[in-house]
C-alpha cells in the first residue's frame, strides 16, 4: 500500500501532568517482561531476542478519552482514513539500560481467530505511541522506521518525538523499532487500534 505520510506526529500535545498520571497508573498494575523471542534459528540466544522490556497493560476509560482524539485526528489529516471500531489495551513500556525493541511491525500475517472475542476477525491497522519520559532522563531509546520502499533506508522519527507528551501515529504495517537505550530509563505508552480488514 502506497501512503503519503508514513506517520502523523503532536509535539508535546500531552500535558506533561498527564504523563506523570499515567506512569502513576502502571506503578498500579501488574509489570511482566516484555522479552520477545525470535523462531528463527541464530548462533546465540542473546541474538534471537527481538525485544527487552517490561510491560504493564492499561485498559482504562480516561486515558482512552486523552488519546483517541487525536488518533482520530492523525488519521485524518495524514489522509489515510483508514476505518477502525476500537482498541486493544494499552501497553505501557519501561525500557531501562540495555533495553530494546528489534525491527518488527504491529500488524499479523491474518486477522485475529478469537470466535466470541471482539477481536476476532479483525486486524491492528493504526499504531500510537506516547511519549512518557522527557528527553534528559534517557540516552538512547530512539523510535526508527524503515519504510521498505527504498533498499537500505532506515529514518529516524524527528527530535520532537524525544519530548515528554508527543504522540504519534503510524499504520501498523510499517516497520519500526526502538533502539537500545544507552542511560536512563524511556517509559512509553503504544495503543493498536484495529479494524475489519483492508479490501
Amino acid at each position: 500500500m502506497n501512503i503519503e505520510y508514513p506517520y502523523w506526529y503532536f509535539n508535546s500535545v500531552i500535558p506533561p501532568k498527564k504523563c506523570d498520571e499515567i506512569i502513576d497508573l502502571a506503578k498500579t498494575k501488574d509489570k511482566s517482561s516484555g522479552s520477545l523471542i525470535s523462531n528463527k534459528k541464530k548462533e546465540s540466544i542473546s541474538s534471537n531476542i527481538i525485544r527487552n522490556s517490561t510491560v504493564a497493560w492499561i485498559n482504562d476509560k480516561w486515558v482512552f478519552e486523552l488519546i483517541h482524539p487525536l488518533i482520530h485526528a492523525a488519521n485524518k489529516q495524514a489522509g489515510w482514513n483508514f476505518q477502525w471500531e476500537f482498541s486493544e489495551p494499552c501497553q505501557f513500556t519501561e525500557y531501562n539500560k540495555g533495553q530494546f525493541y528489534g525491527w518488527h511491525c504491529d500488524s499479523h500475517i491474518k486477522p485475529y481467530d478469537m470466535p466470541g472475542n471482539p477481536r476476532h476477525g479483525k486486524i491492528r491497522k493504526l499504531s500510537m505511541t506516547l511519549t512518557l519520559s522527557d528527553k534528559n532522563e534517557y540516552e538512547g531509546g530512539d523510535l526508527e522506521f524503515d519504510y521498505k520502499s527504498t533498499k537500505g533506508k532506515v529514518k529516524s522519527v524527528i527530535d520532537a518525538m524525544r519530548n515528554k507528551g508527543s504522540l504519534i501515529v503510524f499504520p501498523s504495517f510499517i516497520w519500526h523499532r526502538v533502539t537500545e537505550v544507552k542511560s536512563g530509563k524511556r517509559n512509553s505508552l503504544v495503543c493498536w487500534n484495529i479494524g475489519n480488514p483492508f479490501k
